[in-house]
């Protein structure tokens, strides 16, 4: 298995291809994450393997299957096969790539193209991408600098970027620099969803959804970010919104959720909300 051997940080699931795996992990350094109280942890995918993790892929609506790593490692986040034309997209990523899960996406139409969100998904993506064809890795150039060091990736920027007929890429900056959902045209009902991973986050209420610079350290988003995600989604068509993980799901009204929750979370910082809500 491509860099099975090559360290990981089992905190927030990054591995980094040509780390040496002794030093502390970049992505938990930053105040958006943290080290465990125990201090800095490394493993690899072939001794999680060992300790007995294991993918984990099922369908998470009708028409839409995810992939997860069960125990739950790192941050926990499901990544998501999005279907259409031209093939999947893998969008965000998980840390486990073994053999029955890399037979179940291939069963599935494998992957034609991967997309993150935001650094602390970029997990093993390097391995993702060499076992299905080194297909390429989709990341704003606004967090190149969070890359790991030998992972090749192809930057886009701007607001938005179609990288397969029906899937486009917008750009938020919520959470970090670069942060992007991934906009599906044909949804899982026809009318259109967006993949979000925790740039816009669907909490345990899944009539709203949330905004956070840092979830575990609880900084919020800056007021300004927030009204510009939402102006900028205002313009995509979309019904469903899909977190980072299994269940995390507004379903039918997501456009709605998005603009009352970011109304909701402006009056909580004693702002007033814009008329579009956000």
């Amino acid at each position: 298995m491509y860099l099975a051997d090559r360290p990981l940080c089992p905190r927030c699931g990054v591995q980094f291809p040509l780390g040496d795996g002794t030093g502390p992990c970049p992505i938990c350094t930053d105040e958006r994450e943290y080290v465990d109280w125990d201090g800095q942890r490394w493993t690899t995918p072939a001794r999680l393997r060992a300790d007995g993790f294991r993918g984990e892929v099922r369908e998470e609506v009708p028409g839409l299957w995810g992939v997860g790593t069960t125990p739950d490692l790192g941050i926990g986040q499901r990544a998501l096969l999005v279907p259409g034309d031209g093939g999947n997209v893998l969008w965000d990523c998980t840390a486990l790539l073994d053999d029955d899960t890399v037979a179940r996406v291939h069963e599935l139409g494998g992957i034609a193209a991967i997309a993150i969100s935001h650094p602390h998904y970029y997990s093993t993506m390097s391995a993702w991408s060499r076992e299905f064809g080194d297909v390429p890795i989709h990341v704003h150039a606004a967090d190149l600098d969070w890359v790991p060091r030998g992972a090749e990736v192809e930057p886009w920027s701007g607001t938005e970027r179609e990288i397969l007929p029906g899937r486009t890429l917008v750009h938020l900056g919520v959470h970090f620099a670069g942060g992007a959902v991934l906009h599906w045209a044909d949804g899982t009902d026809g009318h259109g969803a967006i993949c979000a991973g925790d740039i816009v986050t669907v909490v345990p209420d899944r009539r709203w959804v949330g905004f956070m610079y840092s979830y575990p350290n609880l900084i919020p988003a800056h007021p300004d970010v927030v009204r510009h995600a939402v102006r900028t989604l205002s313009g995509y068509r979309y019904r469903a919104l899909h977190g980072a993980w299994w269940g995390h799901v507004v379903q039918g009204d997501a456009h709605a959720a998005v603009v009352r929750s970011a109304a909701r979370y402006l009056r909580h910082l004693g702002l007033e909300p814009d008329t579009e809500g956000g």
